[in-house]
């Protein structure tokens, strides 16, 4: 190679790694995306068909990114009236107190759906090293305060969905034998659960159902063709989307709203949008 082509080749090389720099910093961590996906629910009444339940996951408040794309993603999504919402966890990047103050702001604009909306915690809910139960009780009764029921292993009814709400995997309330223990097989039953990780964990009993999660963002960063090359899960095929579990179960990831670092390449930021039918 002569040196005319070499210096061009290597100017083309470096405007395309700025360019890819600035689009996974600037432009598609704020780039929303709806999704749209089809919800077969057991024992599911006839006035919810064709309903839609929506899930937000990891909105990360704090101060790694600027938190205002999550309230302008909350004001688009409220203009799609959902009839239930789910959030599935980390609500705050943990660092000091500012971040309920944060999250108090952000959860002015939270969506609700108009049949019921439910939560779970995330890791990142529990403070640092996922130890603080102080953290969890602070962010739960923000959460609360803004008419938002956190399930901690628990259920609610809402509409004629029993949502049952698992508590974090890594955090220091998990107790799915708790939750499941709110199981009904006659009910049309929908599980949160943040980490997807439990998935493979000998708890389930005879629970079937839908099992909705977070935490992977999908990776954040995917390469083309390949899969992502940071997962904070032990089972690698977890990245995003739907899974048949086994047993009657199966598992949808939320790819997150938020991010943990402003960075995201080819996993864009989404909003899933569920519609309810009879199985």
């Amino acid at each position: 190679m002569n040196r005319k082509k070499f210096l061009k080749t290597t100017g083309i090389l470096t405007v395309g790694t700025l360019l890819g720099g600035l689009y996974s910093w600037q432009i598609e961590p704020k780039w929303l995306e709806f999704t749209k996906v089809s919800m077969p629910v057991k024992n599911l009444p006839n006035q919810l068909i064709g309903k839609v339940l929506m899930q937000i996951s990891d909105i990360h408040v704090g101060n790694r990114f600027d938190y205002q794309f999550i309230i302008d993603s909350f004001k688009k999504a409220q203009e799609l009236q959902p009839d239930f919402v789910v959030y599935t966890g980390d609500f705050v990047s943990w660092e000091n107190s500012e971040q309920l103050r944060q999250l108090t702001t952000v959860l002015k604009y939270a969506v609700k759906g108009s049949l019921g909306t439910a939560a779970v915690l995330g890791n990142h809910d529990y403070g640092k090293n996922w130890k603080e139960k102080n953290v969890a009780d602070s962010i739960v009764a923000e959460i609360e305060r803004a008419s938002i029921q956190v399930l901690r292993n628990e259920c609610i009814k809402l509409g004629g969905l029993n949502i049952i709400g698992m508590d974090d995997f890594w955090g220091m309330n998990f107790n799915p034998q708790k939750a499941i223990s709110h199981y009904d097989e006659s009910l049309a039953n929908i599980l949160l659960c943040h980490n997807p990780d439990v998935c493979d964990e000998d708890v389930w009993g005879d629970y079937k159902g839908w099992i909705l999660s977070g935490h992977t963002h999908g990776g954040q960063v995917k390469p083309p063709f390949l899969p992502p090359p940071v997962l904070p899960v032990k089972n690698k095929t977890y990245t995003s989307g739907i899974f048949d579990v086994g047993g009657g179960r199966t598992l949808y990831i939320n790819r997150a709203l938020g991010t943990l670092h402003q960075v995201r390449f080819n996993v864009r930021p989404v909003i899933t949008l569920f519609e309810l039918k009879q199985a």
